[in-house]
């Protein structure tokens, strides 16, 4: 099983998205460019709202059939580890291996001594075609990666042989996720990271690497746009090296987490991907669920007033609702409108404030990092939340598909 050159992850916390989202994908194709959707949803999402593994698959082939579409699609347990991995194995394809929590871990020093006799060869100056500076690797240096990043690589290295025993080997697409911690990986980790992985007999198809700059939930990034794109460039071209070198899958590729709405370095990207004709794996997953809160809000009536009540309802429980995602959120607390002013804003005032166009003078970055951690408030009001989901299903699906296509995907591919 392979995963295509392009693809996306389309997660959707509550699964009634599936046909809006997919046909923004369709859109795409149809300018002859060919991108895989893949429907994710992690175990958190999962608890929070009371779902399972088996809706996911559910709405990503109910929106195939529906929608007659006949390129590849896949359903990825979204960081999942040895304790969570199970629920997933019969309806997922697509195994995102989130070892970030491993990063530091101690091995042995028999494991460490064994890493660091393999990489002799690479000591002294390591030339990587299109890097112009030759890579300075040092016993240190070699060292320090193995204390950094040979455990997290070993639990990669479990669960795909779990995964591969229950699945079958060559029936699923191996992701290794490293995105969620305070420190980035650099180019010259991310090369030795991939020498374990493949040590380990981990074919990885997708990496997740943490890059350097802020990648909060659902806002735009905030970083060094230069450096950012040294390092995304060298990351694409240690991965070439790393795929030829180690014997990796040929179409392993970067796979870049909380992706969405980074809109200030997706030029970077297309350009880079387009000049080393590399292919992207790109995670938009709480943008749909932002794009049903705005729809609610365009909808007026009582989807405004819902709207309203799940900002009330979060207001004053930011630091729990932040807690699970403290590496991807950066909220200015006295910057969040107070919840009577809220409950006087117009259905336009409502949307234009969570809408993400940042040069929109009511656009508040804040309180869209806010909702975006608040779909744990719809899952507590049931019913409520998913029957103004179904009554208000057209104008949210609107919202939804334009939100993939015009912001997303065409500022990617340049369509």
């Amino acid at each position: 099983m392979k995963l295509e050159k392009f693809s996306i992850g389309t997660g959707d916390r509550f699964s009634h998205q599936g046909e809006a989202q997919l046909k923004a994908i369709i859109k795409a194709n149809e300018k002859e460019i060919s991108i895989s959707p893949v429907w994710n949803k992690s175990n958190r999402e999962h608890i929070y709202v009371g779902s399972k593994p088996e809706d996911v698959r559910k709405e990503a082939d109910a929106a195939v059939k529906n929608l007659n579409f006949t390129g590849k699609y896949f359903v990825d347990a979204d960081h999942i580890n040895l304790s969570t991995v199970e629920p997933f194995v019969t309806t997922a394809d697509f195994f995102t291996l989130d070892v970030a929590s491993f990063i530091g871990k101690e091995s042995s020093e028999e494991e460490v001594d064994k890493f660091l006799s393999s990489c002799e060869k690479y000591v002294g100056e390591l030339n990587v075609p299109g890097i112009e500076e030759p890579l300075q690797i040092t016993k240190d240096l070699l060292k320090d990666i193995a204390a950094k990043f040979l455990a997290a690589t070993q639990q990669a290295a479990d669960i795909y042989t779990y995964l591969k025993k229950e699945k079958g080997e060559g029936n699923f697409i191996t992701e290794v996720s490293m995105d969620e911690v305070e420190s980035p990986q650099t180019p010259v980790e991310m090369l030795f990271i991939l020498k374990m992985l493949a040590d380990k007999g981990v074919p990885a198809q997708t990496i997740a690497p943490k890059f350097t700059g802020r990648f909060n939930k659902g806002v735009d990034y905030v970083g060094d746009l230069t450096q950012f794109e040294k390092e995304f460039e060298e990351d694409v071209l240690v991965i070439d090296f790393a795929v030829k070198e180690f014997g990796l899958p040929e179409e392993l590729k970067l796979s870049v987490h909380s992706g969405s709405d980074k809109f200030s370095i997706y030029p970077i990207m297309a350009k880079i991907i387009k000049k080393h004709d590399k292919g992207l794996h790109l995670k938009t997953a709480g943008t749909t669920w932002l794009e049903e809160v705005i729809g609610l809000a365009v909808a007026g009536g009582d989807g405004l007033e819902l709207a309203k009540k799940i900002y009330a309802n979060s207001y004053n429980r930011k630091d729990e609702l932040c807690a699970p995602y403290a590496d991807v959120i950066d909220i200015d607390a006295s910057k969040l409108p107070s919840v009577e002013e809220v409950n006087e804003w117009t259905s336009k005032k409502y949307a234009d404030t969570l809408r993400h166009i940042p040069e929109h003078p009511d656009y508040n970055s804040n309180f869209r990092q806010l909702i975006h951690v608040a779909y744990k408030v719809a899952a507590e009001l049931g019913t409520e939340y998913t029957d103004a989901l179904k009554k208000y299903a057209e104008v949210i699906g609107q919202c939804v598909e334009e939100n993939i296509y015009d912001r997303h995907l065409k500022r990617l591919f340049n369509l």
